[in-house]
């Protein structure tokens, strides 16, 4: 495991695992309760750069998913499935030496933290999932299209990487897809590109502006997804706390009357509502902040 100085008071790390080498960022001292934080869709671990000041009462640790920031993308072979993050973000708690740990997760993260709350109850001490509850779910009747969609784009097939300009350029694009302030969109892209480069005629490269660093797959359509009664089932499996903290007015993908109905199946919810946008953790760091609480307090491992 290796460890360099970071933003604010966070710091780069970076584990070597399975799913190959994890990178993120952490924060807090050692011996306080240890939550492993888990970003959104195409985000990465700066998405905890505003929140983690403001719960200074734990060990936090934001990995990059995979394929995401500044982890390692999954061989060609592998899927980008929400099971899979879980085994790799247990792979990243492994290889930190942490047997239990609370989960903070946005977003994609949320899902992936309700499906590890649910496959290992005895390694979970309390979870936080904001702007989503479970992981999208498939009607059973439309599990063959699906399947035939994924099945039905060229592997083999890899969409050009946009280059941009600038870090500024970068940030537009990103803000043109809606949903996020620019503050907070500045600090996902600055995370969230590399430079790029192109070859010039003597055999060499030179520098070309910047690009995302994600893995395009990511992009591509989910073979399978669970139905929403497993949905459900799993979330009634959770046993430890959970705080849910949903923003007001709720996604299009994610209907009030849906995301109040898996609240329900919760053994011990907890649930809080704020007026926001999707990322309000990142642009409300202190009003998320306090719905959390002392929902990690006490050493418990």
């Amino acid at each position: 495991m290796s460890t360099t100085p970071g933003r604010a008071g966070l710091r780069e790390f970076a584990v070597d695992t399975d799913f190959g080498r994890i990178a993120g960022l952490r924060g807090g001292a050692a011996g306080a309760p240890r939550v492993l934080a888990l970003h959104g869709w195409l985000d990465n671990a700066a998405s905890f750069v505003p929140l983690q000041p403001h719960l200074p009462g734990i060990e936090l640790v934001a990995p990059d998913l995979p394929g995401h920031g500044a982890s390692a993308h999954l061989p060609p072979a592998a899927e980008y499935t929400v099971v899979n993050a879980a085994r790799a973000m247990f792979a990243v708690a492994d290889a930190l030496g942490w047997d239990r740990f609370g989960l903070l997760g946005h977003s994609l993260g949320a899902a992936v933290a309700s499906v590890m709350a649910a496959a290992a109850p005895e390694r979970i001490e309390g979870l936080v999932a904001i702007e989503a509850l479970g992981a999208l779910a498939e009607d059973i009747d439309r599990s063959a299209l699906r399947l035939h969609r994924a099945f039905s784009e060229p592997r083999s097939a890899r969409r050009a990487l946009r280059v941009f300009p600038d870090i500024a350029a970068a940030v537009e694009a990103r803000l043109a897809t809606g949903g996020i302030e620019p503050a907070a969109a500045r600090l996902l892209v600055e995370r969230g590109v590399a430079p790029a480069r192109f070859d010039d005629d003597r055999g060499g490269s030179l520098p070309a502006g910047c690009t995302w660093r994600s893995d395009p797959r990511l992009t591509r359509p989910t073979a399978i997804r669970m139905s929403e009664d497993q949905v459900r089932d799993l979330l009634g499996a959770i046993e430890c706390p959970t705080r849910v903290v949903y923003a007001n007015p709720a996604q299009p993908y994610f209907p009030e009357s849906l995301r109040r109905a898996r609240f329900a199946c919760l053994r011990h919810g907890e649930l809080v509502v704020l007026d926001g946008g999707h990322h309000l953790h990142m642009e409300q760091p202190e009003a998320v902040a306090r719905a959390i609480g002392g929902h990690f307090a006490g050493p418990r491992h």
